[in-house]
């Protein structure tokens, strides 16, 4: 094999490498230590105006911080919601002061837990679309991400019900 061809053959490897790594990470969105891992979202009955949204957000940093606000482009508002359990029953409510995520730490919304509710939706929430929104952190800043939507009943990003 000629030195050309063996070059050609290197910078196809390195080709393809690149383009597998960014596959990995394109539904990551970081800014300084923090990072938004897979946000998404669960499609919606057609006269639904709310919607809930979830993701994983880690923190590499040394400091603490804390997500304080989120807008959705589909929504009219977005409020972090956290569910919980009192007396025995079931209970939502609006988060105050927005939602903690510990140095080289993690904070998930997730369905039953801390959460994204997406009010006075401007559409329906399909399955296989995506759509943009904005988290802001109270240190690291606004990250600007795409919330990918699930089926209805999904559980997780990707999760078919």
């Amino acid at each position: 094999m000629s030195l050309f061809a063996h070059l050609r053959s290197a910078a196809f490897a390195a080709a393809l490498a690149l383009l597998a790594t960014g596959a990995a990470t394109a539904h990551e969105f970081k800014s300084g230590p923090i990072e938004v891992a897979h946000p998404w979202a669960r499609a919606t009955p057609p006269a639904a105006k709310v919607g809930g949204g979830y993701a994983e957000i880690r923190n590499d940093g040394a400091e603490p911080d804390r997500l304080v606000s989120v807008t959705a482009e589909v929504a009219g508002r977005v409020e972090i919601h956290e569910m919980g359990l009192k007396d025995g029953v079931m209970t939502m409510r609006p988060v105050e002061g927005g939602v903690p995520v510990p140095a080289n730490g993690t904070a998930a919304l997730a369905p039953g837990g801390f959460h994204l509710m997406m009010m006075d939706l401007k559409r329906p929430l399909k399955a296989g679309e995506s759509f943009a929104g904005t988290l802001t952190f109270e240190k690291a800043g606004t990250i600007a991400v795409t919330f990918e939507v699930a089926p209805i009943g999904a559980t997780a990003p990707g999760a078919e019900h």
